[in-house]
């Protein structure tokens, strides 16, 4: 939609008792004078800017409002300060135009999230269910999330896309229906399915089955989403080797993975191909027992982030310094590096979700 199709204009309204001080400040960040009326003795003034229309009004009540610039070029605003005050006590305030994904260092500590012991679920985004799992976020370095979607059906999402590091969806119950861009029609993620959404793929959930639960990991724990209101999907082209800002969408199937011996004696585990889709920026590994697995081989990594979430089973977790720590399904925890701990006591039925940030090979 271009400008001469909107058949509205808003404006903001900004108290004013010296509407000359108030114009002569506002011009100078940028502002045009449009309107002012009455001619002899001006009571309201209207100017123009960075994409927002100001009504000085000497009648208006109320505080003085807060104000956005919104510039990847601060300095070309006045003096380039940061912040603007008018007579009328009006802030301006310069921010970045364009989103600035912050990534902060980890801070690293041992983390076991038990089910029983959750806070209550949380409502987000197209109504879905959220449930922390790392409720300090490790200072914001991830966000680890179980969504539950209790009553199956279409869901209300709109396409979108995610300013962000790394994201996994893993479905652990039920099922999902998705469509992403390039990637081809809508599609059926089962459970033991996951994909990686690369930074800002435009993507939509589609349909749900009841109950459906999925784990999602996020890199960093803040991030944007952005709505597309002009793409629809699917897209037209199938491009299954495009790169969002060097990584591939990864769509791995359980029912097709091979399993390979994992690093502990009695466990294995199917790799996602996730480490490769991502260049290395993440592993994501579903690991359980070849038999009854007690296991007692200490074990340590040097990765930034190993989280690890109980999806079936039971397990006894030891960490140095940290205590024996029953598991079971629907817990999670996270290792620091540099820490040993163990594994023991591993059900028939036990199955693990370990990622890994970054991927590769540095864990033993």
């Amino acid at each position: 939609m271009n400008d001469q199709t909107i058949k509205s204009k808003a404006q903001v309204v900004l108290p004013s008792k010296d509407l000359q001080a108030d114009i002569d400040f506002i011009e100078q960040i940028g502002f045009r004078l449009d309107h002012i009326y009455p001619a002899d003795d001006p009571s309201v003034a209207i100017l123009s800017g960075h994409g927002l229309q100001v009504r000085l009004d000497r009648s208006a009540k109320g505080p003085a409002p807060v104000i956005h610039l919104l510039t990847d070029q601060p300095d070309s605003i006045h003096t380039g300060d940061k912040e603007y005050i008018t007579p009328n006590g009006t802030i301006f305030k310069v921010l970045p135009k364009t989103y600035q994904l912050e990534s902060p260092p980890t801070l690293h500590s041992f983390e076991v999230r038990r089910l029983q012991d959750s806070d209550s679920w949380v409502i987000g985004r197209a109504g879905m269910l959220y449930r922390d799992l790392i409720p300090n976020r490790l200072g914001g370095s991830i966000i680890a999330s179980h969504i539950h979607i209790p009553k199956g059906g279409p869901v209300p999402d709109v396409v979108h896309y995610h300013t962000i590091g790394f994201q996994l969806i893993f479905c652990y119950r039920g099922w999902v229906k998705l469509v992403y861009e390039d990637q081809g029609p809508p599609f059926i993620l089962h459970a033991g399915d996951c994909v990686t959404q690369p930074p800002e793929i435009r993507h939509r959930v589609l349909e749900a089955s009841d109950n459906l639960e999925v784990i999602e990991i996020g890199i960093p724990s803040d991030h944007m989403t952005t709505i597309d209101h002009e793409m629809t999907l699917p897209t037209e082209h199938f491009r299954p080797d495009r790169t969002f800002q060097g990584q591939r969408f990864c769509h791995h199937l359980a029912n097709e993975a091979t399993w390979k011996e994992w690093r502990l004696p009695n466990l294995q585990s199917r790799n996602t191909g996730i480490d490769t889709a991502t260049g290395g920026v993440a592993s994501v590994h579903v690991i359980k027992p070849l038999s009854t697995a007690t296991t007692s081989n200490i074990l340590q990594h040097d990765v930034d982030i190993l989280f690890t979430f109980v999806m079936k089973g039971s397990m006894t977790l030891e960490a140095e310094g940290e205590g024996i720590h029953s598991l079971q399904k629907g817990d999670a925890f996270v290792i620091p590096p540099g820490m040993e701990y163990s594994y023991f006591d591993c059900s028939e039925d036990m199955e693990l979700l370990e990622v890994s940030l970054p991927g590769g090979k540095a864990i033993n």
